[in-house]
């Protein structure tokens, strides 16, 4: 059975990709949560910490936003390596690499309780 991974208030999980979802970077912190080494999240598609309960049109709406050079924020909720989950306040931004392709900066914190209430009542509503 899995169990959440509540994040420390100093938590702050930072990836980077390319404009196909291809992580390219991976902090400390996204790596000891996720429970992955850094050398086994470097070239996978970011989803590889999609949980299954995450409707659809959340990430649809993160793609769409962000194709189109927007700033997206919202709340998701991840999966670890080990089947366990855990739920951040994530900020993704379009960037342009020094080598002048497109990629993504994707800024995560802890969210707070009141928040992963709301936004469950409203994924429920999704998809």
């Amino acid at each position: 059975m899995s169990k959440e991974i509540i994040l420390d208030e100093f938590a702050f999980l930072v990836s980077e990709t390319d404009e196909k979802g291809i992580i390219t970077f991976a902090s400390d912190h996204f790596c000891k949560i996720a429970g992955y080494h850094v050398n086994e999240l470097i070239g996978q598609p970011h989803n590889i910490v999609r949980h299954p309960d995450m409707p659809k049109a959340a990430f649809k709406s993160l793609w769409d936003t962000v194709k189109s050079g927007k700033v997206w924020t919202g709340h998701v909720k991840n999966a670890t390596k080990n089947g366990d989950y855990y739920w951040v306040y994530a900020t993704v931004y379009p960037t342009i690499t020094t080598e002048g392709t497109k990629g993504y900066l994707s800024c995560r914190r802890k969210a707070t309780i009141k928040e992963i209430e709301r936004v469950i009542e409203l994924y429920k509503t999704l998809d």
